[in-house]
């Protein structure tokens, strides 16, 4: 198994792709710990360890790396999945909305990313960060999570360079449109559930959302050896969506 007996945490691991990732390293063989805002995850396995928090707090993420250290000595694979998304045209969101954004889409990766990087061992490790296909292209409405997306990926790129002499690796993926519960509660809401799913559809090229396990896979190859030689790198996994 690629990932056996590797120590794995991964943030937003509620539901979508977080899950998924979860599902996909639980199945490789990893030992994982799990953080989200719920207070209880109903899909832990008994062998996970799930620890609720907020991620903009850093004394939980320092509480939360000291539970990663007492339980699972040193830390191998950090996948940074949690965010925040909001729409609102620029002139119109407020400072605190705007801020929240960034706090939970950017710095609250960088936290995780001060406090955890003490914690791989000394042969390296692997960040996986899931940023947006709006990190990489604009889109009216939602400037601001663009813009923490696309802050996300310069942070990786950062990292990527400055622990590079560690062998710590720190690759992106970048998904589109995906079928997560949100999304696709939220295509619901629509007048027209159906028209609209279609038209967001067809401003993809491959025609179709894409399925969190489909994402779950890129995260899995960044996280694993098949990528040892590989950091630095942005994956997106939209269909083509950022290939015009």
């Amino acid at each position: 198994m690629r990932l056996n007996n590797v120590a794995a945490l991964v943030t937003g691991a509620s539901s979508g792709i977080g899950e998924a990732v979860s599902s996909h390293f639980r199945r490789e063989g990893a030992r994982l710990l799990l953080t989200g805002r719920r207070k209880r995850l109903d899909t832990a396995q008994p062998d996970d360890l799930y620890v609720p928090g907020d991620l903009n707090d850093e004394a939980f993420v320092e509480d939360l790396a000291k539970q990663a250290a007492e339980s699972l000595g040193t830390v191998d694979v950090v996948v940074l999945n949690h965010g925040l998304q909001a729409s609102s045209p620029l002139t119109e969101m407020a400072y605190d909305d705007a801020k929240n954004v960034l706090e939970s889409n950017l710095l609250s990766a960088f936290l995780v990313m001060k406090h955890f990087a003490p914690l791989m061992p000394q042969a390296g490790g692997s960040f996986v960060c899931v940023s947006s296909r709006l990190g990489m292209v604009g889109k009216s409405g939602q400037v601001l999570y663009s813009a923490a997306k696309g802050g996300l990926i310069m942070l990786a790129k950062g990292a990527a360079i400055e622990w590079a002499p560690r062998n710590i690796r720190v690759n992106v993926v970048a998904p589109g449109l995906t079928a997560t519960p949100i999304i696709e509660a939220s295509i619901q809401r629509r007048p027209d559930p159906e028209g609209y799913r279609r038209e967001r559809e067809s401003q993809i090229p491959l025609q179709r959302l894409a399925t969190p396990e489909e994402v779950a896979d890129a995260v899995l190859f960044f996280a694993s050896s098949e990528s040892s030689y590989v950091t630095g790198s942005v994956l997106p996994v939209d269909g083509g969506y950022t290939a015009f």
